[in-house]
């Protein structure tokens, strides 16, 4: 193996353990639409566009991916997700 196909291997493995975890956005019948956009606009830097789309996702999909990152990234962000009333979980890809 030549020197420069095992760096790209260390470099492939790095970036997928980047993202190698999700937030799951799951839908409920308790928050508003303009609430889970403007949690995501502000948790999540979504644009507002992508957020009403993802909002979306979830009202009709039950569930949608809305950041994708590794543990360390996701875990604060789901935590404030949770702590404004959503329910969102982290699982791997």
């Amino acid at each position: 193996m030549s020197s420069l196909t095992k760096v790209l291997e260390e470099v492939q493995h790095s970036t997928s353990d980047l993202e190698s975890h999700v937030i799951l956005l799951y839908n409920d019948d308790v928050n508003t639409f303009d609430w889970v956009i403007e949690c995501l606009v502000d948790i999540l830097d979504h644009e507002p566009e992508q957020a009403e789309q993802c909002a979306w996702l979830v009202h009709t999909k039950g569930k949608t991916a809305v950041k994708h990152g590794s543990i360390d990234y996701l875990i604060p962000r789901c935590q404030a997700l949770c702590e404004r009333g959503l329910s969102a979980v982290i699982t791997e890809r």
